[in-house]
Protein backbone atom coordinates (compact mmCIF):
# COMPACT_ATOMS: atom_id res chain seq x y z
CA UNK A 1 0.00 0.00 0.00
CA UNK A 2 1.42 3.26 -1.29
CA UNK A 3 0.56 6.52 1.14
CA UNK A 4 1.77 10.06 0.35
CA UNK A 5 1.08 13.14 2.27
CA UNK A 6 1.16 16.01 1.15
CA UNK A 7 1.25 19.34 3.15
CA UNK A 8 2.40 23.20 2.27
CA UNK A 9 -0.31 24.35 0.27
CA UNK A 10 -2.32 27.99 0.98
CA UNK A 11 -3.10 31.22 0.02
CA UNK A 12 -0.33 33.56 -1.66
CA UNK A 13 -0.15 36.47 -3.60
CA UNK A 14 1.08 36.87 -7.37
CA UNK A 15 4.73 36.59 -6.96
CA UNK A 16 5.03 34.81 -3.86
CA UNK A 17 6.70 31.37 -2.86
CA UNK A 18 4.85 28.36 -1.38
CA UNK A 19 6.86 24.87 -0.60
CA UNK A 20 5.11 21.52 -1.03
CA UNK A 21 5.78 18.23 0.42
CA UNK A 22 4.98 14.91 0.68
CA UNK A 23 5.81 12.33 2.52
CA UNK A 24 6.00 8.93 2.48
CA UNK A 25 7.72 5.11 3.23
CA UNK A 26 10.95 4.20 2.78
CA UNK A 27 9.83 1.42 0.12
CA UNK A 28 8.10 3.43 -1.87
CA UNK A 29 10.50 6.01 -2.04
CA UNK A 30 13.46 3.95 -2.94
CA UNK A 31 11.07 2.15 -5.87
CA UNK A 32 9.31 4.70 -7.33
CA UNK A 33 9.52 8.24 -9.82
CA UNK A 34 8.20 11.23 -7.27
CA UNK A 35 6.42 13.69 -8.69
CA UNK A 36 3.60 16.21 -8.58
CA UNK A 37 0.43 17.07 -11.09
CA UNK A 38 -2.04 19.79 -10.48
CA UNK A 39 -5.42 19.65 -11.04
CA UNK A 40 -7.16 23.57 -11.77
CA UNK A 41 -11.44 24.09 -11.20
CA UNK A 42 -12.88 22.57 -14.32
CA UNK A 43 -9.57 21.57 -16.01
CA UNK A 44 -8.37 18.10 -16.38
CA UNK A 45 -4.89 17.05 -14.08
CA UNK A 46 -1.67 17.99 -15.31
CA UNK A 47 1.85 16.98 -14.99
CA UNK A 48 3.67 19.38 -13.19
CA UNK A 49 7.01 18.10 -12.07
CA UNK A 50 9.34 14.97 -11.76
CA UNK A 51 12.40 13.44 -10.41
CA UNK A 52 13.57 10.11 -10.93
CA UNK A 53 13.91 7.07 -8.62
CA UNK A 54 17.18 5.37 -10.99
CA UNK A 55 18.21 8.39 -12.59
CA UNK A 56 17.81 11.50 -10.67
CA UNK A 57 17.07 13.15 -13.97
CA UNK A 58 14.54 15.84 -13.47
CA UNK A 59 11.26 16.67 -15.50
CA UNK A 60 9.15 19.68 -15.86
CA UNK A 61 6.11 21.01 -17.45
CA UNK A 62 7.14 24.24 -19.25
CA UNK A 63 4.34 26.13 -17.66
CA UNK A 64 6.75 26.10 -14.44
CA UNK A 65 9.85 25.63 -15.59
CA UNK A 66 12.07 28.36 -14.43
CA UNK A 67 9.95 29.13 -11.47
CA UNK A 68 8.93 25.53 -9.35
CA UNK A 69 11.98 23.29 -8.05
CA UNK A 70 11.41 19.54 -7.12
CA UNK A 71 13.83 17.93 -4.93
CA UNK A 72 13.72 15.06 -2.22
CA UNK A 73 15.42 14.19 0.93
CA UNK A 74 16.09 10.28 0.72
CA UNK A 75 17.28 10.69 4.41
CA UNK A 76 13.30 11.67 5.65
CA UNK A 77 11.55 10.00 2.53
CA UNK A 78 10.10 13.34 1.26
CA UNK A 79 9.83 15.02 -1.85
CA UNK A 80 9.51 18.78 -1.84
CA UNK A 81 7.91 21.07 -4.67
CA UNK A 82 9.31 25.02 -4.36
CA UNK A 83 7.07 27.23 -6.25
CA UNK A 84 8.53 30.87 -6.60
CA UNK A 85 7.00 33.56 -8.39
CA UNK A 86 3.63 31.90 -8.54
CA UNK A 87 0.89 33.71 -10.45
CA UNK A 88 -3.20 33.14 -10.39
CA UNK A 89 -2.53 30.49 -13.04
CA UNK A 90 -0.78 28.36 -10.78
CA UNK A 91 -4.04 27.95 -8.66
CA UNK A 92 -5.03 24.03 -8.35
CA UNK A 93 -5.02 21.21 -6.17
CA UNK A 94 -1.66 20.05 -6.15
CA UNK A 95 -1.03 16.06 -5.57
CA UNK A 96 2.01 14.54 -4.95
CA UNK A 97 2.14 10.94 -7.29
CA UNK A 98 4.23 8.18 -7.03
CA UNK A 99 5.11 6.33 -10.51
CA UNK A 100 6.45 3.19 -11.04
CA UNK A 101 4.62 -0.41 -12.49
CA UNK A 102 1.54 1.90 -11.09
CA UNK A 103 0.82 5.21 -9.84
CA UNK A 104 -0.71 6.67 -6.63
CA UNK A 105 -1.48 9.82 -5.82
CA UNK A 106 -1.91 11.64 -2.47
CA UNK A 107 -5.25 13.53 -1.29
CA UNK A 108 -4.25 16.78 -2.42
CA UNK A 109 -3.63 20.24 -1.05
CA UNK A 110 -5.21 23.08 -2.19
CA UNK A 111 -2.37 25.95 -3.68
CA UNK A 112 -4.44 29.22 -4.29
CA UNK A 113 -2.61 32.47 -5.96
CA UNK A 114 -4.48 35.89 -5.71
CA UNK A 115 -4.06 38.67 -7.92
Amino acid sequence: QVQLTESGGGLVQAGGSLRLSCATSEGTFSRYSMGWDRQAPGKEREFVAAISWSTGNIYYADSVKGRFTISRDNAKNTVYLQMNSLKPEDTAVYYCKAAGRNDYWGQGTQVTVSS
